[in-house]
């Protein structure tokens, strides 16, 4: 075996290094989410805006339970802003869940309260 062949197979690159280009798969990727910063929190109203650009939720708790009351004050807690693309995907996947709940447990009634600026 000649010393130069076996030389210039210790200089290639591998098929898995990151110099090379990959070859196109139709293999998904595996996602790991990392959870260790994760906070909890409860919502039960919320407020969607949006621009050109952004789509913004706003969510947070109405601790008020009668219904009579002329001026409800909701105290929202959280906000996550979306580009319009991820705000799609997020729509697809919850129609989907509340599909997949509503097959298991039965349709969900609308709410028939209007309640002004929340979706």
């Amino acid at each position: 075996m000649k010393e130069a062949g076996s030389t210039a197979n210790a200089t290639s690159l591998s098929p898995t290094s990151p110099l090379q280009p990959s070859q196109p798969t139709n293999v998904a990727p595996t996602v790991q989410f990392d959870v260790s910063n994760l906070q909890n929190s409860y919502a039960n109203v919320c407020n969607v805006s949006s621009t050109r650009e952004e789509v913004v939720l706003a969510f947070g708790v109405n601790n008020v339970w009668e219904r009579a009351q002329a001026n409800i004050q909701v105290q929202l807690t959280s906000r996550i802003v979306l580009n319009p693309y991820a705000a799609k995907r997020l729509t697809a996947v919850l129609n989907r869940v509340v599909a997949e709940y509503e097959s298991k447990f039965g349709a969900l009634k609308e709410d028939p309260r209007p309640q002004a600026n929340a979706a």
